[in-house]
């Protein structure tokens, strides 16, 4: 019996060893195609706040922040085929029903991916950036000017990118919890509370700003997204729930 486990455990882990290769292989041909196209996505990058000016303070700078873009357009151009990897890896722990929800989600969760990186990049940037390098300095007063270096930049817009399009995956997460039965939506009404503070929390961690307003602009909709994920939660609770009653039981009620 141990050496049946050993064996399974290897097998895991040689199957663990063989996607992460093609992981690997996946994101470095995505930089590839990023490399040639990189200076069109500084141009998308720089696009929230017109009139920006952006130095870099060491010889590598500028490339370095080069190299950054192109590795995170490699890993958004990979990312369909990561997600592939990661379900094909965990597909022997899954029912053929949880299967099923899988393979349905997996358009939705390229929608709300997409739709938070949009929200990301034409409502909270421009509204982040421009209270930085614009009405901060100047309440601040002194004659203080902003000399942000292109890799700062970089990192700040393509963190919040990411991480809001993450965040949106929030009702598609709790629906899919709920229905293979991890989570209870009373359980979900329960913790809204607690759902609330993080929120605010999250909005704190992934704005580069301490003000209430920007921190708001992304708490406000990761609450909304819980709500959202609540009701989607209880639709798929009751459309699960007949399913789980007996034939021999189904006349008890």
């Amino acid at each position: 019996m141990e050496s049946d486990k050993k064996l399974t455990v290897l097998g895991h882990l040689q199957e663990l060893r063989g996607r992460l290769v093609r992981c690997v292989i996946a994101v470095v041909l995505g930089i590839a195609i990023c490399l040639p196209i990189a200076r069109y996505l500084f141009d998308f990058l720089m696009r929230p706040v017109p009139g920006i000016d952006l130095y870099y303070t060491n010889v590598t700078g500028l490339l370095g922040s080069y190299i950054r873009v192109c590795l995170y357009g490699g890993l958004a151009i990979a990312m369909p085929y990561l997600v592939y990897q990661l379900i094909m890896f965990v597909k022997p722990a899954l029912t053929r029903r949880e299967r099923g929800y899988v393979y349905t989600l997996l358009p939705g969760v390229v929608v709300l991916f997409l739709t938070g990186v949009a929200f990301s990049y034409f409502i909270m940037l421009p509204r982040a950036l421009s209270f930085l390098y614009y009405q901060f300095p100047q309440f601040l007063g002194g004659d203080i000017q902003p000399w942000w270096t292109v890799g700062d930049y970089v990192s700040v817009v393509t963190k919040l990118l990411f991480w809001v399009g993450v965040v949106f995956e929030i009702p598609l997460l709790m629906f899919f919890l709920s229905k293979i039965g991890v989570v209870s939506p009373e359980w979900l009404l329960r913790k809204w509370k607690y759902a609330v503070v993080l929120a605010f929390i999250l909005g704190g961690i992934i704005t580069p700003t301490f003000d209430p307003i920007n921190q708001t602009l992304v708490a406000a909709p990761v609450i909304v997204l819980y709500a959202l994920g609540y009701v989607l939660a209880r639709l798929g609770r009751r459309k699960r729930a007949p399913a789980m009653v007996p034939e021999t039981e189904s006349g008890l009620d």
